[in-house]
């Protein structure tokens, strides 16, 4: 019995300083531009950049593979910050916000069925394409919600999502949580938007919801900057020439253009 217990402890000893050695001797180096950036990360690990956490971002960075302004919480001072260490000149860029384009409330867009199951936005779509009329519009299940880390979103009374300006990080969460894709970051100083994102003509988009865009194209006759278009029946703003004077709000007759 104490052979085998000596026989396994050394055993174990001898594995132990293998595994020691072979640590020390394959351990990789960080650049210390890495670790350097790494540590001005915000440390979230969000995945908003498109990397599994802050440390793979900063080797993406330092690697060339991914731009100093890649982290959406960060902003452009941090973007700077890490240009200078990089030796890099970084533009500004503008912020962007997260907007729901989508503000077909129960009042507002006709049911299918009423749903019982799990508050989820995929499991709901999946149940014969959801649980409304339009096959476009939010579906009120909230994922865009628990996939917020910020705080920066939760459902009305009248399960749509509503956006905190103030807290949201763009970090663009919830844009890859919505299966209807009705979750877009904007330009934050841009102040007028489509609600809608159906591509159903006109026709029948009166029949199922009071606030969809019918594809009138009376925003796009309207506007002086000539920053509308109408695409697949649908208004789109250009953010690009848009001036924000407001006019497309004014004229569209079912509101589905609004200010936020």
């Amino acid at each position: 019995m104490l052979e085998a217990i000596i026989t396994l402890s050394s055993a174990g000893f001898i594995a132990g300083c293998g595994l020691l050695y072979a640590a020390k001797k394959f351990v990789v180096i960080k650049d210390e531009n890495i670790l350097k950036i790494n540590e001005m990360l915000p440390g979230a690990n969000c995945g908003g950049c498109g990397y599994p956490g802050c440390l793979s971002l900063a080797e993406a960075i330092v690697n060339r593979k991914a731009s100093p302004t890649a982290c959406p919480i960060g902003g452009m001072e941090l973007a700077k910050n890490i240009g200078a260490i990089l030796g890099l000149e970084i533009a500004d860029v503008g912020k962007k916000v997260a907007r729901v384009k989508c503000r077909g409330t129960v009042d507002k867009c006709s049911l299918k069925y009423d749903y019982m199951g799990p508050e989820d936005c995929h499991s709901i779509v999946m149940l014969a394409g959801g649980n409304k009329l339009c096959s476009y519009g939010c579906v009120g299940g909230g994922s865009c919600v628990i996939s917020c880390n910020f705080d920066a979103i939760y459902m009305s009374d009248q399960d749509i999502p509503i956006v905190k300006i103030d807290k949201c990080t763009s970090c663009g969460m919830c844009v890859k949580a919505c299966p209807r894709d009705i979750i877009e970051l904007t330009d934050v100083s841009k102040s007028f938007f489509v609600t809608c994102r159906s591509n159903d003509k006109g026709a029948i988009v009166r029949k199922i919801c009071s606030i969809g865009c019918i594809g009138c194209g009376l925003c796009v006759k309207k506007c002086p900057e000539n920053a509308i278009i109408l695409e697949n029946n649908l208004a789109k703003i250009l953010s690009e020439k848009c001036t924000n004077c407001g006019i497309c709000e004014e004229v569209c007759p079912t509101k589905s253009i609004a200010k936020f």
